[in-house]
């Protein structure tokens, strides 16, 4: 009998005073017990994934040592190929979790890729309720949730990046669609300063960062209005900090 392929919830981030009964409020009681049981994981970066195991055992015993405990990596970099071999130990009959680095797995996340392959070879796969970034900054952003769509990092090039957006200002108009983007959190000024830029004046533009964590910041104003901040240089507090954008045109 094959395993389980559990998709794990992360935290969004943790901030250096928080502690482990706090988690309880990020991440569903039954959902970290779950994670304490399994002995395999597949996890964009494995010394991450040990540090979050190490904070979840302060709440639920490890079912096996950390050192024990058999974690490979898949990111960006991880070939097409090598996606067989991270099945095998579901094929032996182990469960395993797919954990992401922060948020939700397989959503604008390299696991989706697992994921599928995991379908076409008939192992059971089973999401656990946790954050996603996207879904909290949609609900706070008060723009439309009934039709939306994301896109994940716009081009680096100025002039690309400046006419993906005005293409998506004008798809958001027509189809009366929330937007929504992720960038570097290095890039995040450029960001904004492209956005305000290029939609249209009265479009509506959210900025959500540090989801679910103490520095939390959710602001929604128009694109002129954000054009005012960044030329006055009053721009939120996101620089280097996980942030999402959100967009919907007037």
């Amino acid at each position: 009998m094959t395993g389980t392929l559990y998709l794990i919830p992360n935290t969004l981030g943790m901030n250096d005073d928080q502690h482990s009964n706090l988690l309880a409020s990020i991440i569903p009681d039954t959902v970290q017990a779950m994670t304490a049981q399994l002995s395999h994981f597949v996890a964009e970066n494995a010394k991450t994934t040990r540090a979050y195991l190490k904070f979840l055992g302060q709440q639920h015993a490890l079912q096996k040592p950390i050192q024990e405990i058999h974690i490979t990596e898949l990111n960006i970099n991880t070939p097409a190929q090598a996606l067989e071999g991270l099945l095998q130990p579901l094929l032996q009959g182990h469960d395993v979790g797919l954990i992401s680095e922060a948020g939700v797995p397989a959503v604008a996340d390299p696991g989706a890729n697992l994921v599928r392959l995991a379908h076409q070879r008939l192992i059971k796969v089973r999401p656990l309720v946790g954050p996603s970034s996207l879904l909290l900054a949609l609900m706070a952003s008060g723009l439309n949730g009934q039709s939306f769509a994301f896109h994940g990092y716009l081009p680096t090039d100025a002039a690309l990046r400046a006419k993906r957006i005005k293409e998506l200002d004008d798809r958001s108009r027509k189809e009366k669609q929330t937007q929504l983007l992720i960038e570097t959190p290095y890039r995040n000024a450029a960001m904004l300063e492209a956005l305000s830029s290029h939609c249209h004046s009265a479009s509506l533009i959210c900025v959500a960062t540090d989801l679910s964590l103490n520095t939390e910041t959710i602001q929604t104003k128009t694109a002129a209005e954000w054009k005012a901040c960044v030329s006055k240089q009053q721009l939120p507090d996101f620089h280097k900090k996980p942030t999402v954008f959100l967009f919907l045109a007037a």
